[in-house]
């Protein structure tokens, strides 16, 4: 995913338009701070499962914390 600034985007639309249909992706970013994604239509599963995917892994990649001496039926009570 490339990365350009909102006055770039706003100056090439068309090239970036014709990029994307090629699968390309680009976030967009307003004084260092991103403000918007434009990726392929139809690309949004992929994205999702892909972002699933790394949080799950960062998740089980870090150490259990705090003590664990509870049962189910003592949370909901």
């Amino acid at each position: 995913m490339k990365t350009i600034t909102a006055s770039e985007a706003n100056r090439n639309f068309s090239r970036m338009l014709r990029a994307v249909t090629h699968g390309e992706s680009y976030t967009i970013v307003s004084r260092g701070r991103p403000v918007a994604s434009i990726r392929p239509a139809g690309d949004e599963t992929a994205y999702r499962k892909q972002a699933k995917s790394a949080l799950l892994e960062r998740i089980n990649s870090q150490p259990v914390t705090g003590d664990r001496k509870w049962t189910r039926e003592e949370l909901y009570e």
